[in-house]
This record gives C-alpha cells, structure tokens and sequence, in this order.
C-alpha cells in the first residue's frame, strides 16, 4: 500500500509518516478530576507503538464545567500538565505525531458531573442548560486558546478543536440551537465567529509552526451540509488551519436530508477546493479496502476508530497486506487486553452491541 505508506507535509512543516490517524476516542479510563491515568497512557502509546502517523488523545475539555463524560482526560488547568507532558513524550519517542482534541460537552455536560447545570449559547430546556453571558462566551474563547498553549508547553505538535457532534462549538454553529441576539447569534457568520476566534487565537499564540486542526460534523444537531461547506471554506481561506477532519459517521453513506441526496456525503467535502489545508475523514473505515477506498476519493489521511481499538498496529498490518480484514467483532475481553485496553474502557465499550464477547 504505497500511498497509505507515504508522508505527508502539513503547512505549518509537521511531516507525519504515513496516511493513519487514531481517531479521538472517548474510553473512559483516566481520573475523574481529569489527570492522566497509565491506562489511558498505554493505549495511546500502543497506538503510536502500532504504526498511526498522528495519534489524537480523547476529546479533553478545557473547562471543569466542559466535562463531556466521567474519567475524561482534561486540559483545563496546569495542574494537570504533568501527564500530558509524559504522553505527549511517549507517543513522539515512537515516531508518531502527537495531537490533542480541545473540548467542551456544553449542553450534552451531564449535570452530575458538574453538580450544577450546563451550559449552552442560550438557555436550552430540553438539556435544562442555561445561556452564557457574553462575558462568558469571551472567556471560553480564552480557555479554548489557553488549553492550546498549554498543549503546546506539554510538548504536543498540535491541537484538534472539536467542533463537531452536538458539543459546544457545534452548538453555537446550530441555528436549532444558538438563539443568540448578540455577535455570536443569529446569521451564520456570527453563530461561527466563535470558532474562528479561537483558531485565529490559538495560531497568534502558538506562531506558525504548531499544527492547527478543526473537527466538524456535517449532520445532525441543527447541521446544515452547505452551512458545514461554509465554515470549512472560511477555515480554509483564512489560512490558520492545517487540517480539516469531517466526521461522517460512515463514509459511504449518502446525505440524510432529501435535497443533499444528489450525492454521497463524502462527495459533498470532495468537491471543496482545500487549497494549503489537508484532510481527514472519519466513519466506517475498517479495513484495507476502505482505507484504499477513501485515499482514491481524494482524502489526504483516514481517520481510523473501531479498527484502531481491535488493532493497536492497524496501520502496519493495513501497509503490509492490501487485504488486510481485522477481526470480527465481538470479540472477547482477552482480545482487548491483549491491545491495550483497561476494564474501565472494556466496560464502556459494553455499550455498544455485540462488541464485546
């Protein structure tokens, strides 16, 4: 697989080695104040150990009222700098990239994990989350770029801002759900200001060396296909980003609304003139095939989940045999032992049917 084995050069002069990312996935496994735990640490260097070019770290918020999920990796404070310095080191010695996904749940924060209420761009009954004051909105900007620079002194090469499924930033691109009045309300380019007042911020205060992506999903929570379209063009033209990363869900699949069906979803992103900016997309991409599949539809890297938890060396068994299939699931608890799983993220992957034996 000589393509899916070939570097790539990103604006900013990161090079990674080949055509795999590990997706940013939730599992559950470090502190519940947000430290980094060694379980969550193994997995992720088993990953860098394994052959993906980039290694992303789980969504990791960066506020404590941000918090998306209980035992989540965070970035909110310096007291928590430490463990990222430790991961960011491992995944690098292993000659991966290491990147870091900004975060914050917003309304999807569950009230428990907070003990108070979540919050939103305006009060939201249905999640029972209040509306930021302007003041806050301003603030969050500021944490999202402190959380950047505090990436950067931990020695990641890059930050991922996570502003797809439903979190935050999502929230204030939804015209469904930001009913905003002010600068970050109500046409599109003000329910997007916000997004690109903090990439234009973490760029100024990282310079122009630092890796700079942007995670967007183009359906559900509000969506708008040809909104997403927009805001990718905006990012591109504005020239502070290095990579986009579209989550579909499944790559192959076609547009949920009717008046998008003229094309696959994938083709949709396809068609955008991405210029300097590389992308990535994330959804089903399990196998060799697949992983060939979407490098020919013009996508510079894949971004790879479920195979990535099966496999901590997908990327090596994928370049070593183009028919590479991993193993069916379900599969059993030895099975994920043995790649570097801990019961805490065997037990959240119980969730799902039939994963787990």
């Amino acid at each position: 697989m000589t393509k899916a084995n070939s570097p790539i050069t990103f604006s900013c002069g990161t090079t990674i080695k080949n055509r795999f990312m590990l997706a940013p996935l939730t599992n559950r496994q470090s502190f519940e104040d947000g430290q980094l735990s060694d379980d969550e640490l193994t997995w992720l260097t088993m990953r860098a150990e394994g052959g993906f070019g980039m290694v992303m770290t789980c969504a990791s918020h960066v506020q404590e009222i941000g918090k998306g999920f209980s035992c989540q990796l965070g970035i909110f404070g310096d007291h928590l700098m430490e463990g990222h310095k430790r991961l960011a080191a491992n995944i690098k010695e292993l000659g991966s990239i290491a990147v870091i996904q900004l975060h914050h749940a917003g309304m999807r924060t569950p009230a428990e994990l907070i003990k108070g209420k979540p919050v939103c761009p305006s009060d939201n009954k249905k999640t029972n989350a209040r509306g930021l004051t302007l003041a806050e909105v301003k603030q969050l900007k500021e944490d999202f770029i402190e959380a950047a620079i505090r990436s950067q002194k931990c020695g990641y090469n890059g930050v991922e801002v996570h502003g797809a499924h439903g979190y935050i930033l999502t929230q204030f691109l939804s015209s469904e759900i930001n009913k905003r009045t002010d600068e970050y309300g109500g046409s599109l380019s003000n329910r997007s200001r916000l997004l690109f007042e903090i990439v234009d911020g973490i760029r100024a205060k990282c310079g122009p060396n630092f890796l700079i992506g942007v995670r967007l999903s183009p359906e559900r929570f509000g969506m708008d296909i040809n909104e997403i379209k927009w805001v990718c063009e905006q990012l591109i033209e504005g020239g502070n980003i290095d990579f986009l990363d579209i989550s579909l869900w499944d790559v192959y699949k076609m547009p949920s609304e009717e008046n998008y069906q003229n094309k696959t979803l994938l083709e949709h992103f396809s068609t955008l003139d991405f210029k300097n900016v590389k992308w990535t997309v994330a959804g089903k991409i399990y196998n060799a095939e697949d992983v060939q599949n979407v490098l020919d539809a013009g996508v510079d890297f894949v971004s790879i989940g479920t195979s990535g938890i099966l496999h901590h060396n997908f990327p090596n068994l994928v370049i070593k045999n183009p028919n590479f299939n991993p193993i069916s699931i379900p599969v059993s608890e030895a099975h994920l032992k043995k790649e570097g799983l801990s019961e805490k993220f065997i037990t959240y992957l119980k969730r799902w049917p039939d994963f787990v034996k």
